[in-house]
């Protein structure tokens, strides 16, 4: 008896969901334990239920009843889920292409039909509709998050350092507005809700960046009022309809500038990479592939146009030394030599990649208190013991919010945006 899935994203492109469950051949290549992405969950536990070949096999069972009358909501399914964290290295490092990303986001959405969507879910999705609320009393939420309180009613790691709310965050009134039916810009910058509310220092360092190198540069404003957002934080939790809503504002506001030739950059991995990956998935169509053909990361972009001899004036600040983390996703996308490459233009600076996989934090995975132990322990596979050996004068640079984060809770070493480095090396 074949159990059916309620298919949410588009797999047109792989024959269909089962299809492309069916890709995974038992090659056997997610078993690794050499520093790649796939499969931290697997590196951590070394057991096979925690790896893509143990996940998509659990699927395959589930989907043919072999799990018993539960199936897709047993507990055999659940713990072969649990741990993954969407790092999409399988769909680049697996012979055969399994996205388990995309996959579990199916399962996710399933769940959450099948039992309901937790309060902590439903608190961690919504930011980027709390965000400009809580931001108003700012100061209140922060002395609230550094309570243990009410990290434990959240289910929050007492470990964890919660993200502080800054008190000048970016507003997209920094930049000019997009308008319909003038010359497209070369640049619209796409800030992420975590950027915006939490570390507005790095999309006001790469405005800087662009101007300095003359790019036409324009933010997009959508209406109603509230900040655009590409839904990743409902992805996370498996709330695709609320994701799809998300992803609209986004493509409405956005495909216009994609079509008339501007560039959509941005300043977080997973939050660009979404634009390139699931929203096509999640609302295939003319405005998603065009956005997805447009967007890139600040570095890719940067690359690019040096790369076509349109350079920065970079200047020497002495001789020293940077260590850089890759995002998971931009190891995917195989995009992390954009951001070594940008950072090795500048005079004098001597770049090395720290050989990595995943962080460990993985967005709001690494806060959850039952997924803190496992997250400390990807840590510590690659990254945490590389960055503590690097001496203090060595700066560690990682493109991803939660990359940054992890390696404050690991190591108490602050790591820096690729722009807020680059943009030093401007003056």
């Amino acid at each position: 008896i074949m159990k059916q899935l309620p298919v949410v994203l588009n797999w047109s492109q792989d024959g269909g969901l089962l299809t492309a469950l069916e890709r995974c051949n038992n090659n056997g290549a997610c078993l690794k334990s050499d520093p790649g992405v796939m499969c931290p969950s697997y590196r951590v536990t070394r057991d096979e239920r925690h790896s893509t070949r143990g996940r998509a096999n659990a699927l395959r069972l589930a989907l043919t009843g072999q799990l018993g009358a539960a199936g897709l909501e047993s507990k055999e399914m659940a713990e072969a889920m649990s741990l993954c964290i969407s790092c999409k290295g399988c769909k680049r490092e697996c012979p055969t292409g399994v996205d388990m990303a995309a996959l579990k986001l199916e399962w996710q959405y399933h769940q959450n039909r099948y039992v309901g969507t937790s309060i902590r879910t439903r608190v961690l999705g919504g930011l980027p509709r709390i965000a400009p609320w809580a931001a108003k009393v700012r100061p209140l939420v922060n002395i609230l998050g550094k309570l243990p309180l009410g990290r434990r009613l959240l289910g929050l790691a007492p470990a964890r350092k919660l993200p502080q709310w800054h008190g000048s965050p970016w507003s997209d009134t920094e930049l000019p507005p997009a308008r319909a039916g003038t010359t497209a810009p070369d640049v619209v910058l796409f800030v992420d809700t975590f950027t915006r509310w939490f570390e507005p220092e790095v999309p006001r360092a790469a405005k800087d960046l662009l101007e300095a190198g003359s790019w036409s540069t324009q933010t997009v404003q959508s209406h109603p009022g509230r900040p655009l957002c590409c839904g990743r934080t409902y992805l996370s939790g498996g709330m695709l309809d609320e994701a799809r809503r998300e992803l609209r504002r986004v493509l409405d506001a956005l495909a216009p500038a994609a079509r008339a030739g501007a560039w959509i950059v941005g300043l977080e991995p997973s939050c660009i990479y979404t634009l390139r990956d699931e929203a096509p998935a999640l609302i295939p169509g003319g405005d998603a592939a065009v956005v997805a053909e447009r967007a890139v990361l600040l570095e890719e972009f940067l690359d690019r146009e040096w790369a076509l001899g349109h350079s920065l004036p970079f200047k020497s600040h002495g001789r020293h030394r940077l260590k850089v983390h890759g995002h998971c996703h931009q190891k995917a996308f195989g995009t992390v030599g954009a951001t070594v490459r940008m950072l090795e233009r500048v005079p004098d600076l001597t770049v090395e990649e720290i050989p990595s996989g995943c962080c460990g934090m993985a967005g709001a995975f690494g806060y959850q208190a039952e997924h803190y132990d496992v997250s400390m322990a990807m840590g510590e596979l690659d990254l945490l013991p590389a960055v503590r050996v690097a001496d203090e004068n060595t700066e560690i640079v990682a493109s991803g919010t939660s990359c940054r984060a992890q390696i404050k809770d690991g190591t108490g070493r602050e790591a820096l945006h690729p722009a807020v480095v680059l943009r030093k090396a401007l003056t």
